[in-house]
């Protein structure tokens, strides 16, 4: 593969087919910025230089085919709350862990380093979604609220397909027992998500086989999951318990977007 097809954003094969919906999971590569941020970091709340952040995010942009004013993503907080686009955001970003919208040529996306991104699409109602999943967001029903807004929509959630992008995987993903006990709380069965750490009382946490539980749950035949971990290739992805780990003053964020073409 050439420098340039490394730099690639990656693709749900599951998406990809879907007539009229063009979609990207994008990786730390190929953008502008430089150290800790190296290099397509979308992230505008990281201390990146601003006008590296917006030509990174114009390259984004035009992957999918939209003007960067049509790319847009919220200021997120680790809620089920879901916003509805129907153009470029008037004033501030709304504060909301997912946006749906059914407007053709808009992209909508999520900025996660560690955390699950979430994209789906109802072609047939052209209806798509974007969600940001960490356990917080996912534990509070954010796949569930992009689900009853799509459908709001329009959307026939049988034929919703969802796509799971890069994320921390169990293996890296090391929590404390009050992470466990509120999963617990919630559902006694979800005591599968977790195995044993390497600390006392810690577990490993399978976030992304939660998430996919969650969709499964709530009626989508079709999840599919990248299955690629964003703290074991620091190469291809931003990290932020990585970040933690190495002593690192910031970290960059990827985005996950979906348009209507």
């Amino acid at each position: 593969m050439s420098p340039a097809g490394r730099d690639l954003p990656l693709t749900a094969p599951a998406l990809a087919h879907l007539a009229g919906v063009r979609h990207a999971f994008f990786t730390r590569r190929g953008g502008v910025s430089e150290g800790p941020y190296a290099s397509l970091n979308g992230g505008t709340g990281s201390d990146d230089r601003p006008a590296d952040v917006a030509k990174n995010r114009a390259r984004m942009a035009a992957a999918l085919g939209v003007a960067p004013d049509r790319f847009l993503t919220a200021y997120q907080v680790h809620s089920p709350t879901v916003v509805v686009a129907d153009g470029p955001w008037a004033g501030e970003r709304p504060r909301a862990d997912a946006i749906v919208t059914r407007t053709a040529g808009l992209a909508i996306g999520v900025t996660t380093a560690d955390c699950g991104p979430v994209l789906l699409a109802d072609a047939q109602a052209g209806v798509v979604g974007a969600a940001h999943a960490g356990w917080r967001g996912a534990l509070a029903g954010v796949t569930d609220a992009t689900l009853v807004a799509m459908e709001r929509l329009g959307a026939d959630r049988r034929r919703v397909v969802a796509a799971l992008g890069p994320m921390i995987r169990q293996p890296s993903y090391e929590v404390g027992p009050d992470l466990v006990a509120q999963f617990v709380a919630a559902d006694p069965d979800n005591r599968q998500f977790f195995r044993p750490g390497a600390k006392p009382d810690h577990a490993l946490f399978d976030l992304a086989g939660y998430v996919a539980s969650r969709l499964r749950a709530a009626g989508i035949a079709v999840v599919a999951d990248l299955a690629r971990c964003t703290y074991a290739e620091p190469d291809h992805f931003f990290s932020y318990r990585r970040m933690t780990h190495r002593g690192e003053a910031d970290y960059g964020r990827h985005i996950s977007a979906i348009v209507l073409a």
